[in-house]
Protein backbone atom coordinates (compact mmCIF):
# COMPACT_ATOMS: atom_id res chain seq x y z
CA UNK A 1 0.00 0.00 0.00
CA UNK A 2 1.74 3.55 -0.97
CA UNK A 3 1.40 6.02 1.36
CA UNK A 4 0.11 9.71 -0.04
CA UNK A 5 2.40 12.27 0.05
CA UNK A 6 0.47 15.78 1.17
CA UNK A 7 2.21 18.83 -0.62
CA UNK A 8 2.40 21.52 1.31
CA UNK A 9 1.47 25.04 0.19
CA UNK A 10 2.02 28.88 1.63
CA UNK A 11 0.10 30.62 -0.97
CA UNK A 12 -1.19 34.05 0.55
CA UNK A 13 1.08 33.43 3.04
CA UNK A 14 3.86 36.51 3.83
CA UNK A 15 7.45 34.94 4.38
CA UNK A 16 9.31 37.36 6.30
CA UNK A 17 13.29 37.29 5.37
CA UNK A 18 16.10 39.59 7.03
CA UNK A 19 19.18 39.53 5.53
CA UNK A 20 22.32 40.64 7.33
CA UNK A 21 24.55 41.22 3.95
CA UNK A 22 28.84 40.41 3.94
CA UNK A 23 31.06 39.53 1.31
CA UNK A 24 31.64 36.43 1.79
CA UNK A 25 28.38 35.63 3.57
CA UNK A 26 24.89 36.36 4.30
CA UNK A 27 23.17 35.89 7.60
CA UNK A 28 19.37 34.79 6.80
CA UNK A 29 16.59 35.03 9.69
CA UNK A 30 13.47 33.17 8.36
CA UNK A 31 10.11 34.22 9.74
CA UNK A 32 6.25 32.73 9.09
CA UNK A 33 3.78 34.72 11.34
CA UNK A 34 4.99 35.59 14.39
CA UNK A 35 7.41 32.80 14.75
CA UNK A 36 10.97 32.46 13.81
CA UNK A 37 11.80 29.52 11.69
CA UNK A 38 15.35 29.77 11.57
CA UNK A 39 18.85 31.57 11.28
CA UNK A 40 21.66 29.80 9.47
CA UNK A 41 24.25 31.71 7.28
CA UNK A 42 24.37 31.35 3.01
CA UNK A 43 26.47 31.77 0.54
CA UNK A 44 26.04 35.39 -0.51
CA UNK A 45 24.39 34.38 -3.52
CA UNK A 46 20.71 35.31 -4.03
CA UNK A 47 19.52 31.57 -6.19
CA UNK A 48 20.80 29.96 -3.01
CA UNK A 49 18.13 31.67 -1.12
CA UNK A 50 15.57 31.79 -3.69
CA UNK A 51 15.70 27.47 -3.36
CA UNK A 52 15.68 26.90 0.10
CA UNK A 53 12.70 28.97 0.36
CA UNK A 54 10.89 26.80 -2.83
CA UNK A 55 11.69 24.03 -0.93
CA UNK A 56 10.79 25.01 2.90
CA UNK A 57 7.99 27.45 2.11
CA UNK A 58 6.37 26.59 -1.74
CA UNK A 59 4.38 29.32 -3.28
CA UNK A 60 4.70 31.86 -0.36
CA UNK A 61 4.85 35.71 -0.59
CA UNK A 62 8.56 36.33 0.12
CA UNK A 63 9.60 39.64 1.44
CA UNK A 64 13.51 40.41 2.20
CA UNK A 65 15.10 43.75 3.82
CA UNK A 66 18.39 44.31 3.87
CA UNK A 67 20.82 47.47 5.06
CA UNK A 68 22.81 50.06 2.77
CA UNK A 69 25.98 49.40 2.64
CA UNK A 70 29.18 48.33 0.75
CA UNK A 71 26.87 46.30 -1.92
CA UNK A 72 24.79 49.04 -2.86
CA UNK A 73 21.56 47.76 -5.15
CA UNK A 74 23.36 44.56 -6.64
CA UNK A 75 21.54 42.37 -4.37
CA UNK A 76 18.70 44.17 -4.35
CA UNK A 77 18.22 43.46 -8.35
CA UNK A 78 19.18 40.09 -7.76
CA UNK A 79 16.51 39.18 -5.40
CA UNK A 80 13.78 40.82 -7.27
CA UNK A 81 15.15 38.98 -10.07
CA UNK A 82 14.01 35.61 -8.37
CA UNK A 83 10.95 36.81 -7.12
CA UNK A 84 11.44 37.67 -3.84
CA UNK A 85 9.59 41.65 -2.94
CA UNK A 86 13.56 43.18 -1.30
CA UNK A 87 13.67 46.95 0.00
CA UNK A 88 16.48 48.33 1.42
CA UNK A 89 16.50 50.42 4.86
CA UNK A 90 19.06 53.06 6.39
CA UNK A 91 20.65 51.23 9.00
CA UNK A 92 19.58 54.34 11.39
CA UNK A 93 16.19 54.16 10.39
CA UNK A 94 15.97 49.94 11.99
CA UNK A 95 14.33 49.78 15.65
CA UNK A 96 17.65 49.33 18.64
CA UNK A 97 17.45 48.87 22.07
CA UNK A 98 19.87 49.90 24.25
CA UNK A 99 20.94 45.79 24.49
CA UNK A 100 21.07 45.40 20.53
CA UNK A 101 23.91 48.16 20.44
CA UNK A 102 25.99 46.88 23.39
CA UNK A 103 25.64 43.03 22.26
CA UNK A 104 26.34 43.70 18.43
CA UNK A 105 26.17 40.19 16.16
CA UNK A 106 25.42 38.98 12.71
CA UNK A 107 22.56 37.00 13.93
CA UNK A 108 21.02 39.00 16.30
CA UNK A 109 21.19 41.81 13.34
CA UNK A 110 19.09 39.34 11.15
CA UNK A 111 16.73 38.48 13.30
CA UNK A 112 16.52 42.55 14.31
CA UNK A 113 15.55 42.71 10.29
CA UNK A 114 13.27 40.15 9.82
CA UNK A 115 11.12 41.32 13.33
CA UNK A 116 11.03 44.92 11.67
CA UNK A 117 9.92 44.03 8.43
CA UNK A 118 7.47 41.53 9.88
CA UNK A 119 5.79 44.21 12.54
CA UNK A 120 5.81 47.11 9.54
CA UNK A 121 8.79 49.29 10.73
CA UNK A 122 11.02 50.17 8.05
CA UNK A 123 10.68 51.90 5.02
CA UNK A 124 12.84 51.38 2.07
CA UNK A 125 15.17 53.58 0.24
CA UNK A 126 14.99 55.41 -3.02
CA UNK A 127 16.51 52.42 -5.55
CA UNK A 128 18.58 54.20 -8.35
CA UNK A 129 18.42 53.03 -11.70
CA UNK A 130 21.59 51.17 -12.88
CA UNK A 131 22.33 54.37 -15.10
CA UNK A 132 22.11 57.10 -12.41
CA UNK A 133 24.02 54.47 -9.49
CA UNK A 134 27.08 54.44 -11.96
CA UNK A 135 26.53 58.30 -13.26
CA UNK A 136 26.79 58.45 -9.47
CA UNK A 137 30.23 57.17 -8.93
CA UNK A 138 31.79 59.09 -11.80
CA UNK A 139 30.95 62.05 -9.97
CA UNK A 140 31.87 60.76 -6.25
CA UNK A 141 35.04 59.73 -7.54
CA UNK A 142 35.69 63.33 -9.16
CA UNK A 143 35.00 64.26 -4.87
CA UNK A 144 37.53 61.95 -4.00
CA UNK A 145 40.15 63.12 -6.75
CA UNK A 146 39.62 66.52 -5.55
CA UNK A 147 40.09 65.66 -1.87
CA UNK A 148 43.06 63.91 -2.56
CA UNK A 149 44.86 66.14 -4.56
CA UNK A 150 44.16 69.20 -2.17
CA UNK A 151 46.17 66.79 0.77
CA UNK A 152 49.19 66.86 -1.25
CA UNK A 153 49.01 70.49 -2.46
CA UNK A 154 48.88 71.12 1.37
CA UNK A 155 52.04 68.40 2.12
CA UNK A 156 53.86 70.03 -0.33
CA UNK A 157 53.27 73.92 0.61
CA UNK A 158 54.21 72.05 4.24
CA UNK A 159 57.69 70.62 3.10
CA UNK A 160 58.54 73.96 1.93
CA UNK A 161 57.81 75.60 5.18
CA UNK A 162 59.28 72.80 6.67
CA UNK A 163 62.54 72.81 4.26
CA UNK A 164 62.51 76.49 4.89
CA UNK A 165 61.60 77.89 1.36
CA UNK A 166 59.72 80.92 1.01
CA UNK A 167 56.81 80.78 -1.84
CA UNK A 168 57.92 84.15 -3.64
CA UNK A 169 55.20 86.53 -3.38
CA UNK A 170 54.38 86.68 -7.23
CA UNK A 171 53.45 83.43 -6.63
CA UNK A 172 51.64 83.35 -3.33
CA UNK A 173 48.22 83.80 -4.61
CA UNK A 174 48.91 81.69 -7.79
CA UNK A 175 49.88 78.91 -5.28
CA UNK A 176 46.44 78.80 -4.53
CA UNK A 177 45.03 77.52 -8.04
CA UNK A 178 47.90 75.66 -8.48
CA UNK A 179 49.34 77.76 -11.06
CA UNK A 180 52.15 76.54 -14.13
CA UNK A 181 53.99 79.24 -12.69
CA UNK A 182 54.11 77.85 -9.26
CA UNK A 183 54.55 74.46 -10.55
CA UNK A 184 57.78 75.32 -12.94
CA UNK A 185 58.56 76.92 -9.35
CA UNK A 186 58.89 73.93 -6.90
CA UNK A 187 60.03 71.81 -9.37
CA UNK A 188 63.22 73.81 -9.80
CA UNK A 189 63.57 73.96 -5.90
CA UNK A 190 66.76 72.37 -4.20
CA UNK A 191 66.78 70.56 -0.67
CA UNK A 192 69.77 69.86 1.19
CA UNK A 193 69.78 66.04 0.33
CA UNK A 194 68.76 63.71 -2.17
CA UNK A 195 66.29 62.07 -0.26
CA UNK A 196 64.60 65.67 0.94
CA UNK A 197 64.40 66.14 -3.07
CA UNK A 198 62.72 62.67 -3.63
CA UNK A 199 60.33 63.08 -1.34
CA UNK A 200 59.22 66.75 -2.85
CA UNK A 201 59.64 65.35 -6.79
CA UNK A 202 57.43 62.24 -5.84
CA UNK A 203 54.42 64.27 -4.19
CA UNK A 204 54.80 67.23 -7.16
CA UNK A 205 54.36 64.04 -9.30
CA UNK A 206 50.98 62.64 -7.54
CA UNK A 207 49.88 66.11 -8.01
CA UNK A 208 50.00 66.20 -10.85
CA UNK A 209 48.62 63.21 -11.63
CA UNK A 210 45.44 63.36 -9.65
CA UNK A 211 45.21 67.23 -11.08
CA UNK A 212 45.04 65.01 -14.75
CA UNK A 213 42.61 62.87 -13.41
CA UNK A 214 40.51 65.98 -12.02
CA UNK A 215 40.77 67.63 -15.53
CA UNK A 216 39.34 64.28 -17.32
CA UNK A 217 36.66 63.59 -15.22
CA UNK A 218 35.78 67.71 -15.73
CA UNK A 219 36.22 66.89 -19.72
CA UNK A 220 33.67 63.67 -19.32
CA UNK A 221 31.27 65.84 -17.41
CA UNK A 222 31.43 68.34 -19.50
CA UNK A 223 30.16 66.09 -22.73
CA UNK A 224 27.77 64.52 -20.63
CA UNK A 225 26.05 67.57 -20.16
CA UNK A 226 25.26 68.13 -24.00
CA UNK A 227 23.97 63.81 -23.80
CA UNK A 228 20.22 63.60 -24.30
CA UNK A 229 19.66 61.71 -21.19
CA UNK A 230 21.21 64.86 -18.81
CA UNK A 231 20.97 67.68 -20.93
CA UNK A 232 17.83 69.39 -20.01
CA UNK A 233 17.77 68.87 -16.53
CA UNK A 234 21.36 70.17 -16.13
CA UNK A 235 20.09 73.14 -17.84
CA UNK A 236 16.99 73.68 -15.54
CA UNK A 237 19.73 73.22 -12.41
CA UNK A 238 22.58 75.53 -13.60
CA UNK A 239 19.23 77.87 -14.22
CA UNK A 240 19.45 78.36 -10.34
CA UNK A 241 21.69 81.05 -8.60
CA UNK A 242 25.03 79.26 -7.31
CA UNK A 243 24.74 76.11 -9.31
CA UNK A 244 27.02 75.31 -11.49
CA UNK A 245 27.83 72.10 -13.67
CA UNK A 246 30.13 69.87 -10.88
CA UNK A 247 27.40 70.89 -8.16
CA UNK A 248 24.15 70.41 -10.96
CA UNK A 249 25.07 66.66 -11.61
CA UNK A 250 26.05 66.02 -7.53
CA UNK A 251 22.39 66.54 -7.24
CA UNK A 252 21.33 64.88 -10.51
CA UNK A 253 23.80 61.71 -9.55
CA UNK A 254 22.11 62.07 -5.60
CA UNK A 255 18.60 62.51 -6.42
CA UNK A 256 17.77 61.25 -9.59
CA UNK A 257 13.81 62.09 -9.34
CA UNK A 258 12.08 64.81 -7.36
CA UNK A 259 9.30 63.51 -7.27
CA UNK A 260 10.59 61.49 -5.17
CA UNK A 261 9.97 63.59 -2.65
CA UNK A 262 6.48 64.81 -1.37
CA UNK A 263 7.15 67.87 -0.10
CA UNK A 264 10.30 70.29 0.53
CA UNK A 265 10.49 69.48 4.04
CA UNK A 266 11.18 65.66 3.23
CA UNK A 267 13.78 66.99 0.28
CA UNK A 268 15.51 69.06 3.04
CA UNK A 269 15.36 65.99 6.03
CA UNK A 270 17.11 64.30 2.83
CA UNK A 271 20.07 66.70 1.91
CA UNK A 272 20.30 67.33 6.01
CA UNK A 273 19.04 71.09 6.17
CA UNK A 274 16.46 70.50 9.37
CA UNK A 275 17.24 71.11 13.05
CA UNK A 276 17.24 68.70 15.69
CA UNK A 277 14.62 69.16 17.94
CA UNK A 278 14.64 67.93 21.84
CA UNK A 279 10.62 67.61 23.14
CA UNK A 280 9.77 66.73 26.97
CA UNK A 281 6.38 68.10 28.19
CA UNK A 282 5.98 71.28 27.39
CA UNK A 283 9.55 71.93 26.76
CA UNK A 284 10.50 72.18 23.45
CA UNK A 285 14.34 72.79 22.33
CA UNK A 286 15.32 73.31 18.58
CA UNK A 287 19.11 72.56 18.12
CA UNK A 288 21.20 72.92 14.68
CA UNK A 289 20.88 71.02 12.30
CA UNK A 290 20.74 67.48 12.16
CA UNK A 291 23.67 65.20 11.82
CA UNK A 292 21.97 62.97 9.52
CA UNK A 293 22.41 63.88 6.04
CA UNK A 294 23.66 63.29 2.10
CA UNK A 295 27.27 64.70 3.24
CA UNK A 296 27.97 65.38 -0.39
CA UNK A 297 24.53 67.23 -1.09
CA UNK A 298 24.73 68.86 2.14
CA UNK A 299 28.00 70.47 1.44
CA UNK A 300 27.48 71.32 -2.33
CA UNK A 301 24.22 73.15 -1.22
CA UNK A 302 25.97 75.24 1.19
CA UNK A 303 29.09 76.46 -0.96
CA UNK A 304 25.94 77.12 -3.73
CA UNK A 305 24.49 78.92 -1.38
CA UNK A 306 27.69 81.19 -0.45
CA UNK A 307 28.08 81.64 -4.52
CA UNK A 308 24.13 82.45 -5.03
CA UNK A 309 24.18 85.33 -2.28
CA UNK A 310 26.72 87.51 -4.50
CA UNK A 311 24.32 86.27 -7.79
CA UNK A 312 20.80 87.18 -7.34
CA UNK A 313 19.65 90.38 -5.45
CA UNK A 314 16.79 88.72 -3.71
CA UNK A 315 19.42 86.44 -1.33
CA UNK A 316 21.77 88.86 -0.67
CA UNK A 317 18.76 90.89 0.95
CA UNK A 318 17.54 88.52 2.73
CA UNK A 319 20.85 87.19 3.86
CA UNK A 320 21.71 90.37 5.24
CA UNK A 321 18.26 90.99 6.94
CA UNK A 322 18.70 87.51 9.47
CA UNK A 323 20.25 88.53 12.59
CA UNK A 324 22.65 85.38 13.14
CA UNK A 325 25.44 84.55 12.75
CA UNK A 326 27.01 83.95 9.13
CA UNK A 327 26.90 80.20 8.83
CA UNK A 328 23.47 79.75 10.35
CA UNK A 329 21.87 82.17 7.65
CA UNK A 330 24.20 80.41 4.88
CA UNK A 331 21.82 77.57 6.27
CA UNK A 332 18.72 79.82 5.54
CA UNK A 333 20.04 80.38 2.38
CA UNK A 334 20.61 77.28 1.38
CA UNK A 335 17.67 75.85 2.00
CA UNK A 336 15.94 78.45 -0.24
CA UNK A 337 18.23 77.14 -2.83
CA UNK A 338 16.79 73.96 -2.76
CA UNK A 339 13.66 75.20 -2.91
CA UNK A 340 14.21 77.05 -6.23
CA UNK A 341 16.12 73.22 -7.24
CA UNK A 342 12.76 71.96 -6.34
CA UNK A 343 10.60 74.47 -8.60
CA UNK A 344 13.13 74.40 -11.93
CA UNK A 345 12.79 70.34 -11.38
CA UNK A 346 9.54 69.97 -10.54
CA UNK A 347 7.97 72.48 -13.10
CA UNK A 348 10.93 71.66 -15.50
CA UNK A 349 11.03 75.51 -15.87
CA UNK A 350 14.13 77.63 -15.80
CA UNK A 351 14.57 79.51 -13.19
CA UNK A 352 14.48 83.45 -13.90
CA UNK A 353 15.55 86.02 -11.24
CA UNK A 354 13.59 89.00 -11.01
CA UNK A 355 15.09 92.14 -9.66
CA UNK A 356 12.40 94.58 -8.19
Amino acid sequence: MQSKIKKISFKKQNIYIGIDVHFKNWVITIMAEDIVYRTFSQNPKAKDLKKYLENNFPEGNYLSVYEAGFCGFSVHRELVKCGIKNIIVNPADIPTTDKDKRQKEDKRDSRKLAKSLKNGELTGIHILSTETEELRSLVRYRKTIVKELGRHKNRIKSMLKFYGKEIPQELDTASKYWSLNFIKWVKQIETNTPEGSLVLRETIDTAEHLRTKQLKINKELRRLSKDSRFSKTIKLLTSVPGIGLIIAFIFLSELETIKRFKNLDKLSSYVGLIPSTNSSGEKERTGNITRRSNKLLRTSLIEAAWIAIRQDPALILKYTELNMSPNEAIVRIAKKVLNRIRYVLKNEQEYVTEIV
